[in-house]
């Protein structure tokens, strides 16, 4: 069992737990919570912790049993920590794929401690501590537990400041490690003063955890404007401008005609209604953010409609030049087909007659019969 002052030592030091973790970026936000009854209890040093992406996080906890119970010795035989349960059974954190290689048991002599590394968003969750004694019945879970909140890192601005900042309160003082177009640059501390250039970006990480940066900021690039229709618009008909810009953060777009200096509209999409020969002109999209701004420009033109028809009337006249050769190839092939039978029926045709030797021997028997009359 653990001693009442080493306990209420425990409840006292929540802050000072972190600052004496070495590499932990962890704050606590809530104070310890003891849970229990009749001899059984488990104390939590902190029931809500915030930590940053990457980094490591103890949560630390303890407990007491009566010993002996109910007039046999009672010895504590499992102890785990858990946040959800499969197939009705609690799942130990040591077994579980999702924390593989990254979560250490560290509890010995009724003091608990569950060591988290390289932190991800999906981590944060209720984690909960539970023991188990050689007697039946013998088991205790604390219940709530610990409330487990993963920060991302994430740079700001302000003018030509910049800012690493997480969601968690500041209640330490780490370092940071600052980049520009991904190489390293100075400064060691949560703000980095720069012009901002509209070629680079800026991303910033925890000193020793540097496989875990924030994701870069910087300046939109170069607009892409599409217009629908594309082509000369028709007097009275409708069309749209759409703008996009790749920046972060995200961009703000504001819409310009040439010579104009006030702004047609402002969002990624422009709509024109009754398009008019006055509405042609250059079109200017402007992308902007803290970082950076750019445009990109889109021209328009009035048409009549009749330019459109002269187009079709141009291909249609085309394709009938195009078949015209194929029709007088086909009417010459069948004339000359026509002409080639004509010629063969008025040919003569020659017959060849052939002697018939028996025929003649027999005229000429009955030529001599006569003769004899």
């Amino acid at each position: 069992m653990v001693p009442p002052s080493l306990l209420t030592e425990m409840r006292g030091a929540a802050m000072s737990l972190t600052a004496a973790a070495s590499g932990l970026v962890v704050f606590l936000l809530s104070v310890s919570v003891v849970q229990g009854q009749d001899g059984w209890g488990l104390t939590y040093t902190s029931t809500e912790i915030c930590a940053v992406k990457g980094s490591t996080v103890e949560i630390r906890c303890s407990y007491t049993y009566p010993s002996p119970w109910r007039g046999h010795v009672n010895t504590v035989e499992k102890t785990f920590w858990f946040t959800k349960k499969k197939d009705g059974e609690r799942v130990d954190l040591t077994t579980d794929s999702e924390y593989a290689g990254r979560v250490e048991d560290l509890g010995e002599n009724n003091i608990c401690t569950l060591r988290i590394r390289n932190l991800t968003e999906s981590d944060s969750a209720e984690y909960m501590f539970r023991f188990e004694t050689n007697q039946a019945g013998g088991k205790y879970s604390g219940s709530p537990g610990v409330t487990l909140s993963v920060s991302n890192l994430q740079v700001t601005s302000d003018t030509n400041w910049l800012y690493c900042q997480s969601s968690c309160p500041q209640s330490s003082n780490p370092s940071y490690i600052w980049y520009k177009n991904g190489q390293s640059i100075q400064g060691e501390t949560s703000d980095y003063t720069s012009i901002p250039n509209n070629a680079d970006s800026y991303s910033c990480a925890l000193k020793g955890h540097e496989d875990f940066p924030s994701p870069a900021v910087y300046s939109p690039k170069p607009p892409s404007v599409s217009g629908s229709p594309s082509a000369e618009i028709e007097e009275g008909s409708s069309v749209t401008l759409t703008c996009s810009s790749d920046a972060n953060p995200a961009a703000n777009y504001t819409w310009y005609k040439e010579d104009e200096d006030s702004p047609k509209a402002s969002g990624q999409i422009f709509n024109i209604t009754d398009f008019r020969a006055e509405h042609s002109g250059s079109y200017s999209c402007g992308a902007q953010n803290k970082l950076g701004r750019s445009n990109s420009t889109f021209h328009l033109s009035v048409g009549t409609g009749n330019s459109t028809m002269i187009v079709n009337i141009i291909r249609t006249t085309l394709g009938v030049l195009m078949l015209i050769p194929v029709f007088l190839l086909g009417l010459w092939i069948r004339k000359k087909k026509a002409l080639r039978s004509t010629t063969e029926a008025r040919e003569p045709v020659e017959i060849e007659l052939d002697s018939d030797p028996e025929y003649q021997n027999v005229s000429h028997t009955a030529a001599k019969t006569e003769d004899r009359e």
